[in-house]
């Protein structure tokens, strides 16, 4: 049997019949197919609807809103208007006070209640089936509802975490499924497997990678946090059948815009990520740019394909990143750093400053306080909007590592989601660190790239390595990932409003080649030298600022905020 929505978002009065009878119309149908749509119902109060309808709004993922009754509309069904054949099982969860208390077959003794109530009809997660099939996945018994530890947000006293329902999926069809169901709303990937609230925990079989998709169950903690004296919920499994659709998930996403690309980018935990084509390919345009050599270092064999892709993505993710620089390169001077590193790295810190993300930044303890100084004279001059910590460490074993890196050395609690050196020296194979003229400056180095080895075996910790300009082209990549509709919605986790492509707190964070050439009068008046030429001057790594330097962030920022 299907509904039509009226005018209005009246529910017409054949399913305001079916919450008032024992009709089987609402019934399991989770292994259902055709045309007609599952969809799951909540009954609530007069004067709790405009409160849950505009909850449902600011969380659309878990809870898309098909329509809702009118007050006072409540009707016995017209003769013929439903089958006669009835059921016993029950059909409703009924709640007081926030607690269930009970499952009723049907609402018919609450008929005088139900006449100041209003009924909702929300999207059901069972209706992701039609999207296995059609991505060529066999139908299978879906797996339980748990409960995460993603808040939805919040609105006059609705407040819970968000549910999500999961399927085993065969990684080599992991992205046909996602381009499948791109319309039916964001797919969400979570560190670890709990049990489920509802339901029955489903194992995945070797070759598949769980799937987590928003659950319109998330409604049952909003109807417990409101506390209203009565309200009513369809038990899980028992739906109603329509055809009515989510209007806003049904948009085509057939632009480039809109077509998902889905990207591995940790192992241990299991994390895929996921963004634009457009997104991605503008991001690839950007490794591509900072590939070139125009002073002929050599450099293109240090290149990996989509690493730029794979790293912003991880970041975008983190909470928490740790930013390393330095390379004592000149050791006959004072400073001995080199320009080559500091920029990019205040950059990128710079950028991630704006998404509201921890940021620090840890160098050798003998050059503390001249980073101090660059992060103090940047701050002045507009290239950061606050200060940055910059953090020292001299180590020393393994343990002491996993000590700096995670809170009381437990490596379930880090301290840092992500670590970025940029322009770092390494401990070479017989224990020494090297500048590029094979000139022993261990004496200058901290033991910095203990912390990234001591990451490797924290599951919770990626790192990653970049140049200078890697430092700039991460910056404008994530741009790029939090202007993108797709990855946006990913990383919300499917609840909450998203932010406008283009914000402008990202904007004026983003490099620029005026923000860069302050960066580098700051580090010459503290006496930092080129790399190469060994020059106090505007130039990196023998490089002059003016042309060389100023045009490749130019060209970053014209592939970042060019339309597509």
């Amino acid at each position: 049997m299907s509904f039509t929505l009226h005018l209005k978002s009246r529910l017409p009065t054949a399913l305001r019949s079916l919450i008032l009878q024992k009709k089987p119309n609402i019934r399991n149908t989770s292994s259902m197919a055709g045309e007609l749509r599952p969809a799951s119902l909540v009954v609530l109060p007069r004067s709790l609807a405009p409160a849950f309808e505009r909850f449902c709004q600011a969380n659309t993922g878990p809870l898309p809103l098909l329509g809702q009754s009118e007050p006072e509309k409540w009707m016995l069904p017209a003769q013929g208007a439903v089958s006669e054949t009835r059921v016993d099982r029950p059909q409703f969860w009924k709640y007081e006070f926030g607690a269930c208390t009970g499952s009723l077959a049907s609402l018919e003794q609450y008929s005088e209640q139900l006449k100041d109530m209003v009924a909702f009809l929300l999207g059901c997660s069972f209706s992701l089936e039609e999207a296995l099939e059609k991505a060529g996945l066999p139908r299978r018994d879906p797996a339980g509802h748990s409960q995460t530890t993603v808040p939805c947000v919040t609105h006059a006293g609705f407040c819970c975490p968000l549910v999500v329902t999961m399927r085993p999926i065969p990684k080599d069809k992991l992205e046909r499924l996602v381009q499948a169901c791109c319309s039916l709303g964001e797919l969400l990937g979570i560190k670890e497997l709990s049990k489920p609230a509802y339901g029955d925990a489903v194992v995945c079989s070797p070759g598949e990678v769980p799937v987590f998709w928003p659950s319109p169950l998330t409604s049952l903690g909003a109807l417990s946090s409101c506390e209203t004296p009565l309200a009513f919920a369809s038990i899980p499994g028992c739906t109603v059948m329509t055809d009515l659709k989510d209007t806003k998930a049904a948009a085509g996403c057939l632009t480039p815009e809109r077509i998902p690309e889905v990207h591995h980018i940790s192992q241990d935990p299991l994390h895929y990520s996921i963004a634009s084509v457009s997104a991605s390919q503008k991001i690839r345009e950007l490794e591509s740019v900072i590939g070139i050599d125009p002073g002929n270092r050599g450099i293109g064999h240090l290149l990996c394909k989509d690493e730029l892709l794979k790293a912003s993505l991880s970041l975008s993710h983190a909470r928490s990143v740790l930013i390393t620089t330095g390379f004592p390169t000149h050791f006959n001077h004072e400073p001995p750093e080199e320009t080559d590193g500091p920029p990019g790295a205040v950059a990128l810190a710079a950028f991630l400053q704006a998404l509201e993300k921890e940021v620090a930044i840890i160098v050798d303890q003998r050059a503390w306080n001249l980073h101090q100084k660059i992060v103090e004279d940047a701050v002045e001059q507009g290239v950061l909007k606050t200060p940055i910590p910059i953090l020292t460490y001299q180590g020393g074993s393994v343990e002491a590592a996993q000590a700096f890196l995670c809170k009381d050395g437990d490596p379930q609690t880090p301290r840092f989601d992500h670590l970025v050196a940029i322009e770092r020296a390494g401990r070479a194979a017989d224990g020494n660190y090297y500048n590029a003229r094979k000139m022993n400056i261990k004496h200058l180095v901290d033991p910095i790239d203990d912390l990234f080895l001591a990451a490797k075996k924290i599951p919770r910790i990626s790192s990653t390595g970049v140049s200078n300009w890697g430092g700039y082209a991460l910056a404008c990549a994530l741009y790029i990932l939090y202007s993108c509709a797709v990855h946006s919605q990913y990383l919300r986790k499917a609840v909450g409003p998203s932010r406008a492509p283009g914000d402008q707190a990202w904007t004026q964070a983003l490099p620029s080649v005026i923000k860069e050439e302050k960066m580098l009068g700051i580090l010459v008046q503290h006496r930092v030298r080129s790399g190469i030429s060994g020059v106090v001057g505007m130039e990196v790594d023998g490089l002059p600022f003016h042309n060389t330097h100023a045009e490749m962030i130019q060209k970053l920022v014209d592939v970042t905020r060019a339309q597509v």
